[in-house]
């Protein structure tokens, strides 16, 4: 009788101790992985630099679309990419509607250049002051497809003014560093896509090497911007409206293509200190109203992007003359669309 009082005890204490023991073994489990990745880059020209890119909108899969852009420029170039996601708090998981959180943006601190997608983001101030000193630092930026409204912070908040639709800094971040915030479609959205063409007078421009008339394409639609762009700005790439959703389809008659929207620019910013005024450094930027991750599938598109990290860098002498943008992978992006992004998918699901 004893001996069974003496049982029962022990296993009394021992089913809370195994319950500790599993939990903190969960803990560091936790502690050990982080909701971002990173990307180490192998030998290339590359070497040496760190790009971090950014994530984070609910139509365009940048979740999708930024991790292979970060492989490729890893792989194939040298480049330490480290991919930031917007992420559900309570599981861990990537939730591009998840509008308030995106860690690891501490890693800008220490970035040569900044790749961002997002879409109307109201981040923590303690998330966002990074975003903030790195602009203000003035290193380069490249700014895809919602990123000319990365932003929709309330009024009266530490960082309103980079809101999209600021009136104490026109356009916002969007508008005063890339170049135009939010305007409107210009192609029918869902049901004319976008064929690339040569601006004039920039097919010598180093980030358009290997790059030829209708070599980019994508099944977003063309943005409107305000034309001309600032003096600042230089047209690359106009975007053809064409009348369906592929690629061999024909151009769109009429006002749509008369004259063309450009979808890729280059332009420099100064960046400012904080909330005031002071020019704290000068920077390259360029932007692409392109990239969804469907857009990614074209190969065009893809040495745009690439070259362009190239360019903000300074190292356009090192662009290749068909620089290798081969996809690294399986990479099966879904069709755009708001609350279409893979459910349950967590930043280690991503790693190589």
């Amino acid at each position: 009788m004893n001996t069974i009082r003496l049982a029962r005890r022990a296993c009394v204490l021992l089913v809370p101790a195994l319950v500790l023991l599993h939990g903190a073994e969960a803990r560091e489990e936790g502690k050990a992985v982080k909701p971002w990745v990173v990307y180490e880059g192998t030998e290339g020209p590359g070497k040496g630099k760190h790009i971090v890119l950014v994530s984070g909108d609910e139509e365009y899969r940048s979740e999708e679309a930024l991790p292979q852009l970060g492989k490729i420029l890893a792989k194939h170039h040298g480049f330490k990419c480290t991919v930031l996601f917007a992420i559900n708090p309570d599981d861990g998981t990537i939730d591009p509607k998840n509008t308030h959180n995106l860690p690891g943006l501490e890693a800008l601190d220490n970035a040569d250049l900044m790749v961002i997608f997002t879409r109307f983001r109201d981040l923590a101030d303690e998330q966002m002051k990074h975003i903030v000193q790195y602009v203000a630092s003035g290193k380069p930026i490249i700014g895809m497809r919602t990123a000319t409204h990365a932003f929709n912070i309330p009024p009266r908040k530490t960082y309103s003014k980079w809101s999209f639709s600021s009136g104490e800094w026109k356009g916002g971040f969007g508008k005063q560093v890339l170049g135009e915030t939010w305007v409107n479609h210009h192609g029918h959205h869902g049901k004319e896509s976008t064929r690339g063409l040569l601006a004039p007078g920039a097919k010598d421009h180093p980030i358009l090497r290997g790059i030829k008339d209708g070599d980019i394409w994508g099944p977003t639609d063309v943005y409107t911007v305000s034309l001309p762009l600032s003096k600042d700005s230089k047209p690359l790439v106009l975007g053809l409206v064409l009348q369906g959703m592929k690629s061999t389809d024909r151009p769109v008659v009429g006002k749509k293509n008369d004259p063309m929207m450009p979808v890729a620019w280059v332009k420099t910013y100064t960046g400012e200190s904080g909330r005031g005024t002071r020019a704290s450094g000068s920077g390259r930027v360029f932007t692409t109203t392109l990239g969804a991750s469907t857009d990614l599938e074209s190969e065009g598109l893809r040495r745009l992007l690439v070259n362009a990290c190239y360019g903000g860098l300074g190292m356009e002498d090192k662009i290749p003359a068909k620089s290798n943008v081969d996809l690294v992978g399986e990479y099966k992006p879904l069709p755009f669309g708001f609350g279409a992004f893979r459910k349950g998918v967590k930043p280690s699901d991503l790693r190589d």
